[in-house]
This record gives C-alpha cells, sequence and structure tokens, in this order.
C-alpha cells in the first residue's frame, strides 16, 4: 500500500474499505463464508422461506442465496488500542508498523460498524496519547478515521513504550464486557514485563476479551537479516547507537528476542488472551481473519 499517497489525497477510509469488501469478497468464495456473512449482515437462505429479502446483487457475485437483515442487532464494544511509540516507526524507510497498524485498525473500525458494533479508538506511547468514546454512528466512526489519517501524517518523536500504565487506565475507563485489541511490537523493557502480565489480568478481572496483536518486521526483527558490513544499531526509544559487524551479534539476538517474545506469547495463554503474531510484510488479511474467528467465540 501507498503511504504516500494516503499522506498526500487522505485516503484512508476509502482504502479500508476497499481492502475490508475485497476480503469479503474472498471469504465468500471459501470454506470460510459463514464469517462473511457475519459482516455483510446477511443469512444463507432457506427454502420455503420469502424471497423478497434476498440481495440479488450478492447472487450476482457469490451464485449464492443470501436475505438481508434487519432486526437483529449486535452490542460489542471494542476499543482499538496502537501504540504509537517511536520503535513503531521501524523501518524508517517505510514507517512500517505504526503505518500497518493504523492501516489494520481503520479497516476493523470500518468492520466493526459495518456489523452495528460500537468502536472506540486509543493511541499511546509511554501514556495515552488520544482516546475516544465508544460508539457506533456513522458520524463517530468518520471522526475515527480522521484520528487515523492524522497518524499517519504525524511525524515520529522520542518516546518509550509504557503499556502496563495504558492498559490500566484503560481498563478502567471502558464498558465491562468489551473487546479491547492492541497492537503493539512489545518493544517496552522487558524488566516491565511483570507489570504488562498484570494490566492484561486486569483487562480480564473487568471481564474483557483481548486480542493482542504483536507487530514486527520479520526479517530484520527476529531473523536479523542484515547486509554483512558495519552497520550502526539505534535503539529508537532511547537514541542509543551501536556499531557491529551483524554477523557477530546476530546468534545472541536471535535467542535473547526469541526469548522475550516465547515468554510474552505463553504468558497470554496462561491468562487465555488472545496474542497473534503478526508479520507486517504480510497483508491485513491476517488481522481481519483472526478478528472475525475472535469474534465468533464471543457469541
Amino acid at each position: 500500500m501507498d503511504f504516500d499517497l494516503i499522506k498526500k489525497y487522505g485516503k484512508l477510509e476509502l482504502l479500508a474499505r476497499q481492502m475490508v469488501e475485497g476480503f469479503i469478497t474472498g471469504l465468500h468464495k471459501s470454506p470460510y463464508h459463514g464469517f462473511s456473512v457475519e459482516f455483510a449482515e446477511h443469512n444463507l437462505y432457506n427454502t420455503g422461506e420469502s424471497t423478497r429479502h434476498i440481495d440479488w446483487k450478492v447472487y450476482a457475485k457469490t451464485d449464492r442465496l443470501y436475505t438481508k437483515r434487519y432486526e437483529e442487532e449486535t452490542n460489542l464494544r471494542c476499543m482499538i488500542l496502537v501504540d504509537t511509540s517511536s520503535s513503531m516507526y521501524y523501518p524508517a524507510a517505510t514507517q512500517g508498523k505504526i503505518h500497518f497498524s493504523i492501516m489494520a485498525s481503520a479497516c476493523l473500525a470500518f468492520m466493526l460498524q459495518k456489523q452495528r458494533d460500537a468502536v472506540g479508538l486509543c493511541s499511546f506511547s509511554d501514556k495515552i496519547e488520544d482516546i475516544s468514546q465508544v460508539r457506533s454512528t456513522g458520524s463517530h466512526v468518520r471522526n475515527l478515521f480522521v484520528t487515523l489519517q492524522n497518524m499517519v501524517n504525524a511525524k515520529p518523536q522520542q518516546q518509550k513504550t509504557a503499556v502496563a500504565d495504558v492498559i490500566h487506565e484503560v481498563a478502567q475507563r471502558i464498558h465491562k464486557r468489551s473487546l479491547v485489541i492492541i497492537f503493539s511490537d512489545m518493544m517496552e523493557n522487558e524488566t516491565h514485563h511483570k507489570e504488562m502480565f498484570s494490566a492484561l489480568q486486569h483487562l480480564k478481572h473487568n471481564n474483557h476479551e483481548v486480542l493482542l496483536f504483536h507487530v514486527y518486521d520479520k526479517k530484520t526483527e527476529l531473523d536479523f537479516d542484515f547486509p554483512e558490513r558495519p552497520t550502526v544499531f539505534i535503539d529508537l526509544e532511547t537514541g542509543q547507537k551501536e556499531k557491529a559487524q551483524p554477523a557477530q551479534v546476530k546468534e545472541y539476538y536471535q535467542k535473547k528476542i526469541h526469548q522475550r517474545f516465547q515468554e510474552i506469547k505463553y504468558k497470554c495463554g496462561q491468562f487465555k488472551i488472545d496474542f497473534i503474531e503478526v508479520d507486517i510484510q504480510h497483508d491485513i488479511d491476517q488481522i481481519l481473519q483472526a478478528y472475525l474467528i475472535k469474534r465468533a467465540r464471543m457469541k
């Protein structure tokens, strides 16, 4: 996706719509069409029922008969949290992790609105930067797209991550029994992991469901795949610089980063928190698929 064009012309909402509709069209043609029924607000047509509410446009696209739903309402309340700390602006050339998370959040907001669910947005670093109310109206969701568009245009600041403090505050502020979706690279200092897991437990204690998307650039952040030449590595959250030959530190780095990520994954499993690893080089469909699976389980 070309974020330079999105920055220039502000087409985030249009792109989110196109991506979600393309994803749903694909689901209609797959064994997972049941998920798309939930999104498209249709039910499979049953022989013998009235044909008055058949959606013939959907039939033309999918060769399946669906009837439109008019009365069934959903009551899901969802708060989307997006980590905007400095490390999320890596890789610097594309600001890949933050841009991926913004696009994924836009797609989820569009999907939630189409399902008549309420959605809110929270951006955070070492504190809450901005937080909205959780609503389902069209005007509210349009305002969320404006906020997300402004996030696309924002320049990175040197900001650390404090996931635990933010989650504790969000847990207190949002309505109980909500779905909390978090986008973060989990690059907080590992000495704070205990506090982070305590905060996630706080969400569960308040009867919230949690979907944690762990975003990273697998090629460099996990595989440590860099050209073999003297390289300056910069900690984006502290500004600390270290010069090294990649081969000299690769084995040690990979061991430590895999241990760290496995600990997060294990703890989330203990607390029954849905933990999804996300390589930003893959497409947004991995986010939408995980959300729909989670949504189906919450019924």
